[in-house]
């Protein structure tokens, strides 16, 4: 039995990174010896293990045969006969198929040190073909060592167009494309995420509501925004604010995109212009943005609207706008019902009270503001 520590780890260590979280590779060593150790199993197709103090996983080393198109359609095999080599052909890129023995000595067969110093993704083999999520791993990489200088070598962006052309991306299920974008709008270069599907003509599979100007569109916006913002929610809004709203819901349904993503995306697209000219708006007006935002109560998603607002307008005023908009948020709650509850009114004409002061607490402001 034999222990290495494998992938991201050793990689990140190499480039230099920090050090999150590692996985490690046994081989020669069964289900049964790992249960037998204390490991906690932990995997559905094939056999992981948490490690009994650590908590970190322990994989069994494995080959795989494709059965089916996409990337479930695999029949994997692990026992103690698998060996290193056969496991590491089997990975993406050769910068994760790089290994640290339990003496500490690199075990690197595919080269990956050397792609690592030419800052290279490149595929391990053509078996990379056989798995379409590996073109969305690509791109997220991509997205994330942008900025050291890394790019996709051109045969693998060859065997990822190849992949697109059989149709392997058209089996690709929502949740694991959902992922992967998450993943890579965390990243320092997201647009890249982006921009190697397009290239590798994936793009019109798994994200069909993008054509060639909302990309370029929404390219510009992702960079905008990234540079401003690490918020992963503000990113995904300004990756989709180029498309219509009824493209940003279809969108969200079919990856069943996380509602707070969602609704920060289609508010944003949708109150762009009148949180832009905000001078506009009479205090009635005022009052239904602020209502239909839910301002008031969401506080910090507003915030962030009006972040996303000023990022993309490059308006450079936007913060005096932006100071509107909390101080009409802040005349609109300034209103006790209580006054009109001693009042001894009820029901519909309570909430028409209510309603009412709110305006006239928003046009008093406005009005103050003005002078």
């Amino acid at each position: 039995m034999e222990i290495y520590c494998v992938g991201g780890a050793v990689r990140d260590e190499l480039l230099g990174l920090p050090v999150k979280d590692k996985d490690w590779l046994v081989v020669g060593a069964t289900p049964e010896l790992m249960l037998e150790k204390g490991f906690r199993p932990v995997g559905k197709d094939f056999p992981v293990f948490l490690h009994p103090e650590t908590q970190e996983e322990y994989a069994l080393a494995r080959t795989e045969r494709k059965t089916a198109p996409g990337y479930q359609g695999f029949t994997f095999h692990t026992d103690e006969t698998v060996t290193l080599e056969q496991d590491l052909l089997r990975r993406d890129l050769t910068i994760n198929a790089i290994v640290r023995d339990q003496a500490g000595e690199l075990i690197d067969p595919l080269n990956g040190q050397v792609d690592i110093e030419q800052r290279i993704l490149r595929h391990v083999s053509d078996a990379f073909t056989e798995d379409p999520v590996r073109i969305l791993r690509v791109a997220r990489f991509l997205a994330r060592f942008y900025c050291l200088g890394f790019r996709v070598a051109d045969s693998t962006l060859v065997l990822m167009q190849s992949m697109v052309a059989v149709g392997e991306t058209k089996h690709l299920v929502a949740e694991r494309v959902w992922q992967e974008c998450d993943r890579a709008l965390g990243e320092k270069n997201p647009e890249c995420f982006l921009e190697v599907l397009n290239s590798t003509g994936a793009l019109a599979d798994i994200l069909p509501e993008f054509n060639v100007a909302t990309l370029q569109d929404s390219t510009q916006s992702l960079v905008a925004v990234t540079q401003g913002s690490r918020s992963k929610l503000l990113r995904f809004a300004a990756m989709v604010f180029s498309l219509e709203l009824t493209s940003i819901e279809s969108l969200c349904e079919r990856l069943a995109v996380p509602n707070t993503f969602r609704d920060l995306a289609l508010l944003l697209k949708q109150y762009y212009p009148s949180l832009l000219d905000s001078q506009q708006l009479d205090s009635q007006s005022l009052v239904k943005v602020i209502q239909r935002l839910d301002a008031h109560r969401k506080i910090e998603r507003f915030e962030l609207i009006l972040e996303g607002v000023k990022i993309l307008s490059k308006t450079q005023s936007f913060d005096s706008i932006s100071l509107f908009w909390k101080s009409v948020c802040e005349a609109y709650v300034a209103v006790d019902p209580q006054v009109f509850i001693k009042q001894g009114l009820k029901k519909s004409a309570l909430g028409q009270a209510i309603a009412q002061q709110r305006i006239n607490n928003i046009e008093a402001f406005v009005d103050g503001a003005s002078e």
